[in-house]
């Protein structure tokens, strides 16, 4: 069959790009004919050019790179699909649904199932990963930032690939590429995930289950690892970066990722079913009160109390179960601390994002391989009262620093914050009082209580609701003591009215319309009349 394809006009056998088209094309009109080239998909016409360019490709005795290659496919598809435009004699939908297909390969890339493409990748970079650790300096990689690595690798991979004789198109060059750096520089297969804006929260469940959290629900992903191994590796990459380590003799461990994200790792033997990474993503965003009323988080008078009583120097405890937006609420009342205030933090893996000028930021470390060197939060807590602390914010109390940090409370450093896991205000007194008891002082529960009521102003309590929405339910003071008996107001609270028809929940922020016990305070501070305003409210 004379295709028009000449090896020797095309000079010895190496193949100009020009000739090539020109001889591509015609051996697709000669193999499809005028109908067959009429009637056509793009996906169909890609395929069969593709085809057409590999036969000839075989005569030559030089191959154009990968990028050639790709360009050569898009130029005769897109000529093609110009001549049937030209040549068509179908009604006017016709041409102008060919004419909005832009990128034909584009179309070929759609037909191919993301398991599919992610599969084929992940087969290819295994056996491209032990020639490119071959031919790479990994001591000169591992200086360079992630874009010229991943420039450099580019050209490695792509000479790999053409010796290999693996066929591949752009995309999947790219997708290659970004799997082996990194593998090579970052954490592996989650990097697409930790890039991903909408994923607030990573679950891996050994290595073959990767759960996400978007907008408050949970998603399994396509995303796996090659085995417990792999996991284990990304898991030592996280905790070596901040000193710490996870073997079997250390095999949980809280870390955080150099953006701020929280991790917490679990390894066998106590993670039955393989190795587990839990990481709460740090956001870009910076949350505040203001944004969280126009995202109905909380309402406009809610927003202004809350405001009041961070500026008054109230001391805070910030009340929820795990996920429910603590830290995020912490960080937005932490900024209407006034910049000329000394502010401490004391938290397990740091993750707060305080926006003042004077922070003092803490963080504990576990104990070495001899069981020696731990600091914990107690230590850090009884430390930072001799740093002239204005605030002190903690972390989360959820052991013995209950009492420390009740103690600071009552000796001068009022402002003071700090989260606790509990469903109620109530119930936040309540494990309040046992975390001070596990702390070994022996002192009468009416003695423990006293301390809670004169130590605590103001309890906030936020829930992750079905619907994903975090909301604050409940904003309680308290007034004081009535015989051996904490006792509290609520000042707002949320009431559930029902359910939308795509789901979410319908409710109000609802006031109590109540004095404020806190008023004088902010009077002192020259706010009453704004907490008088937002507390003569009507709900939303």
């Amino acid at each position: 069959m004379d295709d028009g394809f000449d090896p020797e006009r095309a000079g010895g056998g190496t193949t100009p790009i020009s000739l090539l088209k020109s001889a591509a094309c015609e051996r697709v009109r000669q193999t499809l004919g005028t109908e067959g080239l009429a009637r056509t998909s793009p996906f169909e016409l890609a395929e069969a050019v593709n085809d057409a360019i590999e036969d000839m490709l075989t005569t030559a005795t030089e191959r154009p790179d990968l990028a050639q290659q790709r360009d050569l496919l898009r130029e005769v598809v897109e000529a093609l699909q110009a001549e049937k435009a030209r040549s068509s004699t179908a009604d006017a939908e016709e041409p102008e649904e060919e004419q909005a297909e832009l990128d034909p390969l584009a179309e070929v890339e759609k037909t191919v199932a993301p398991e599919a493409r992610n599969k084929r990748s992940t087969q290819v970079k295994q056996q491209v990963m032990p020639l490119l650790m071959q031919r790479i300096d990994i001591s000169v990689a591992s200086t360079l930032n992630p874009d010229e690595l991943r420039a450099q690798i580019a050209g490695i991979v792509e000479e790999i690939i053409v010796d290999l004789k693996i066929q591949l198109n752009a995309t999947e060059l790219r997708n290659i590429v970004r799997l082996l750096v990194d593998d090579m520089v970052g954490l592996g297969p989650l990097e697409p995930l930790l890039a991903d804006e909408t994923v607030t929260d990573i679950m891996v469940n050994g290595p073959h289950q990767i759960y996400v959290e978007r907008k408050g629900k949970l998603e399994l992903t396509d995303v796996v690892f090659r085995d417990d191994a792999h996991v284990i590796h990304v898991a030592t990459r996280i905790v070596t970066e901040v000193g710490r380590r996870v073997d079997e003799s250390s095999p949980l461990v809280d870390a955080r990722l150099r953006d701020g994200s929280r991790v917490n790792i679990i390894i066998p033997p106590l993670a039955i079913d393989g190795p587990t990474i839990a990481i709460r993503k740090f956001s870009d965003k910076e949350i505040t009160l203001d944004m969280m009323a126009r995202q109905g988080n909380v309402s406009a008078d809610m927003s202004t109390v809350l405001k009041v009583a961070a500026r008054c120097r109230l001391n805070i405890l910030i009340s929820g179960g795990t996920g429910s937006g603590k830290t995020t609420l912490l960080n937005a009342l932490s900024r209407m601390i006034d910049h000329g205030e000394r502010t401490l933090t004391i938290e397990d893996a740091a993750e707060l994002q305080l926006q003042q000028p004077h922070v003092v930021r803490l963080e504990t470390r576990p104990a070495n391989v001899e069981g020696e060197g731990e600091i914990t939060m107690r230590h850090l807590l009884k430390n930072a009262l001799r740093m002239r602390p204005d605030r002190v914010i903690l972390g989360e109390i959820r052991g013995e620093e209950a009492i420390d940090m009740l103690q600071a409370m009552n000796t001068g450093h009022d402002g003071s914050m700090c989260t606790i896991h509990s469903n109620t205000p109530r119930d936040a007194l309540t494990r309040l009082e046992n975390l001070v008891a596990m702390s070994g002082f022996k002192l009468p529960a009416e003695a423990v209580r006293e301390q809670i009521q004169s130590a605590v102003h103001l309890i906030v309590q936020v829930s992750r609701m079905r619907d994903g929405m975090r909301r604050i339910t409940h904003v309680t003071e308290i007034t004081g003591m009535e015989g051996d008996v904490v006792t509290t107001q609520d000042l707002f609270r949320y009431v559930f009215d029902g359910e939308n028809a795509d789901g979410e929940l319908v409710g109000r922020f609802e006031c109590s319309n109540l004095r404020p016990h806190f008023m004088p305070r902010a009077e002192y501070f020259g706010l009453g009349k704004r907490l008088m305003e937002a507390m003569r409210c009507t709900g939303m």
